[in-house]
């Protein structure tokens, strides 16, 4: 983990800091029903606000980050979210519960632009996948880290965890002032002395950019197969006869796998090119989705969820790296923000969607037509997107152009990540996680992250 600048590990701290204390959306859907007595109906209906903020923060804070700088906008919205963590604290009305709500989604996605924004400023071309993927895994921690803590805690009353949440997001906050410098590019000047217009670029003209407009629409399709199984596998599980228990540890696999393993998928795909990992991690989407229609028992259900964690790892800071290679500089901020966007909106369509095939058509058409999905956005990334990213394969430092994989070649990437993965217990680990009793916590710290998201969204930051 060598190589990286000082900046980029006070991020790094600032973002376990911050997962560590999320306790809000591990707990909020219990805290609005079973202490507030609301409808379960309704508790879904705040978690989506969330998600809706985070669509309308997403491009405020790449704005922001841009024009205002990295480290005013992370600072501001870190507050801002910690306010918001204490007000749930103290209101109790549905209406002023649902603001607050919809305010957090908007304070916490505004920041995740300015902190891509900032790696991509810090951290040389061929390290930024290694930076990504390493923030990606600190967030990934913290989060198993707050799930865990936030179940021993509870006897401390929810209220208690989250102005514990307020506390860990204004230490953040406080982190990045104090130790994080600002990193945002000046604009060139213009040969009458003016800075350039291109602080007044706006989302519709970041979508003109057309290679990034196809990696945002591709991404769209990927997030959206990314964020169906948090809503689809418990149902499609349920519908085969088994306990709601059996989903619990069979979802911790993600959250496990991702924290012992992400540094050894890093140091796999370290020397392979962009649109070659993008078309792999689809198909493994694809695989991993697909094949839930096939199988019955929890330790298969678990098997294809190792699958599809692989291709998340594999994804998420190829995605952010290659995001941060289309942005000009001055606008790095605003790239970020549209594609965080992107995740967002399919974040908010894959609940909806999933739960309405589930219930209509049934799980098996779900998982086939995720299958489908995946991989037309694996042949999006190898036919539209080549010219735009194959020249950057060696990120490493290699100094080979890539080419644009084959269909074959991206398969015998798969079978190298598979392989690599198995060789180092990964397989194993699911099988553990799917049969034993320790599932539970690692099941909170993976729903939390991808209620979260965003997550994803997470994005990847």
């Amino acid at each position: 983990m060598s190589g990286l600048p000082g900046g980029f590990w006070w991020l790094w701290l600032s973002t376990l800091v911050n997962r560590t204390g999320a306790f809000v959306l591990t707990f909020l859907s219990l805290f609005l029903t079973q202490e507030l007595g609301f409808s379960g109906w309704y508790a879904g209906l705040v978690v989506a606000l969330h998600g809706l903020g985070g669509i309308a923060g997403s491009p405020l804070g790449g704005m922001l980050s841009d024009r205002w700088g990295r480290r005013p906008t992370m600072v501001t919205g870190h507050l801002a979210a910690a306010a918001c963590a204490a007000a749930l604290a103290v209101v109790t009305s549905a209406w002023a519960v649902a603001v607050v709500v919809l305010l957090m989604g908007v304070a916490m996605q505004s920041v995740r632009p300015a902190i891509g924004a900032t790696i991509a400023d810090q951290v040389p071309e061929h390290d930024r996948r290694r930076a990504y993927a390493l923030n990606y895994w600190a967030l990934n921690l913290g989060f198993a880290i707050a799930a865990i803590g936030g179940g021993a805690a509870l006897f401390l009353g929810y209220r208690t965890l989250f102005l514990l949440e307020a506390l860990a997001t204004a230490l953040c906050a406080l982190i990045v002032f104090v130790r994080l410098p600002e990193t945002r590019p000046e604009l060139p000047v213009n040969a009458d002395g003016k800075r350039s217009a291109g602080s007044r670029l706006t989302t519709l003209d970041v979508l003109r950019d057309g290679p990034f407009r196809t990696l945002v629409l591709l991404s769209l399709l990927v997030c959206t197969v990314f964020s169906t199984p948090w809503v689809g596998l418990p149902l499609t599980m349920t519908s085969e006869g088994l306990e709601p228990d059996a989903y619990g540890m069979v979802i911790a696999v993600n959250g496990v796998v991702i924290v012992a393993f992400q540094l050894l998928v890093n140091k796999i795909t370290e020397r392979r090119s962009p649109v070659a990992l993008l078309v792999v991690s689809a198909l493994l989407f694809a695989v991993g989705t697909g094949a839930t229609a096939l199988v019955g028992s929890p330790l298969m259900f678990a098997v294809t969820v190792v699958v599809w964690t692989i291709g998340e790892m594999v994804y998420i800071p190829t995605n952010a790296a290659a995001t941060a290679l289309l942005a000009p500089v001055h606008a790095r901020g605003r790239y970020q923000g549209v594609m965080g966007m992107a995740w967002s909106v399919g974040g908010f369509v894959a609940p909806v969607t999933a739960g309405w095939v589930v219930t209509g058509p049934g799980p098996d058409a779900l998982w086939l037509g995720c299958a489908a999905v995946a991989v037309v956005a694996a042949a999006g990334y190898a036919l539209l997107l080549g010219r735009a990213l194959g020249g950057h394969g060696a990120e490493a430092g290699s100094g080979a152009g890539a080419e644009v994989p084959t269909g074959a070649e991206a398969v015998r990437d798969a079978e190298a990540v598979l392989d690599a993965a198995a060789g180092a217990g990964v397989v194993t680990g699911a099988e553990v996680a799917a049969g034993g009793p320790a599932g539970a916590g690692g099941a909170a710290a993976a729903g939390t992250r991808k209620a979260g998201a965003e997550e994803a969204g997470l994005s990847a930051v």
